[in-house]
């Protein structure tokens, strides 16, 4: 009788419909009144309303830098990243001896660019001048307050030791500027950016040219740094032209990730593309042809995509 009911319970359970395991997918993001949030939580949302099963979230960090410590940690499945993956996934640079191979990459998004901003009534006219200011220089946990080291080289100054550095996200250093708490800051995001509009706007602020030879020596440090021109008219009071950087953003996610998964994710961004751009003008830029820019190799997941789209092989 104990057999029988045995084989009976088993039977039940092979007639129950097999249902999608539930997939986490947190992505980590940036810090809020930037652009990496925003994206990152619209995303999160294509996933889990078109992923059966998928329970997705996104997290409001310090940026790249913690972002790629998250998921090395295993607290997020992907994240928004500037070009320091670059350097995190080869262990270069800040990360020398650290190399992060579990990193895969899945898509392009948008170029993020470096504003110089000053107070409003500031006699600051150059990088060089920033020497004994208070500088905005990003959040703690970023990859801002290692490109305003950089910046900051190339002018021959020392982010610890020639100033007072404010470790500051886009809010706060909106905050700080109307305040008058700080001199100048590094803000780093999508042209636009609502942080800078804002400061802009209000007149706390404007935004500065950087110097030719900083662009230049910033740009032979690595691959992924480029120079700009932020068209004029872009902020409120900005006449003219100003050069500048810009770094290419991308999804990266880990490479445990199911490829079925992340086959999905990747399909899902291009089909929902107006989702994104709703909230994010610069997401207009995301193209899948966009792909060889993506200097890590790709999730496989992500490969079947693009090879479905004849993009890749």
């Amino acid at each position: 009788m104990k057999k029988k009911c045995m084989l009976l319970f088993v039977c039940c359970l092979l007639a129950i419909p097999v249902t999608a395991l539930a997939e986490f997918i947190n992505i980590a993001t940036g810090s809020t009144g930037g652009t990496y949030y925003p994206v990152g939580a619209t995303m999160a949302n294509i996933w889990r309303d078109n992923i059966p099963g998928a329970k997705a979230s996104a997290q409001s960090t310090g940026g790249t830098v913690n972002n790629i410590q998250l998921l090395r940690a295993g607290e997020a499945e992907a994240c928004i990243c500037d070009g320091m993956y670059y350097d995190a996934y080869y262990g270069m640079g800040s990360y020398a001896d650290r190399a992060h191979p579990f990193l895969r990459g899945i898509a392009v998004l948008y170029p993020d660019v470096v504003h110089f901003v000053v107070a409003k009534n500031s006699d600051i006219k150059t990088v060089a001048d920033l020497k004994g200011k208070r500088v905005g220089v990003g959040p703690v946990g970023g990859s801002v307050p290692l490109l305003t080291q950089a910046i900051l080289a190339a002018a021959g100054l020392d982010m610890r030791k020639d100033m007072r550095p404010e470790y500051l996200g886009h809010a706060e250093t909106t905050a700080a500027f109307a305040d008058k708490h700080i001199d100048a800051a590094i803000a780093v995001g999508s042209l636009g950016i609502a942080s800078v509009v804002e400061m802009t706007t209000l007149g706390t602020a404007k935004v500065l040219p950087l110097d030719a030879d900083i662009i230049t020596t910033v740009c032979a440090s690595a691959p992924y740094f480029t120079p700009y021109a932020i068209p004029s008219s872009s902020y409120k009071g900005q006449d003219e032209t100003l050069s500048t950087l810009s770094i290419p953003n991308i999804v990266a996610v880990h490479e445990k990730l199911s490829p079925d998964l992340v086959y999905h994710m990747t399909r899902l961004l291009f089909e929902h593309k107006k989702d994104l751009v709703a909230v994010a003008a610069s997401m207009e830029s995301m193209k899948a042809e966009n792909v060889a820019q993506i200097k890590i190799p790709l999730h496989p997941g992500a490969e079947k995509y693009y090879r479905e789209q004849g993009i890749l092989p």
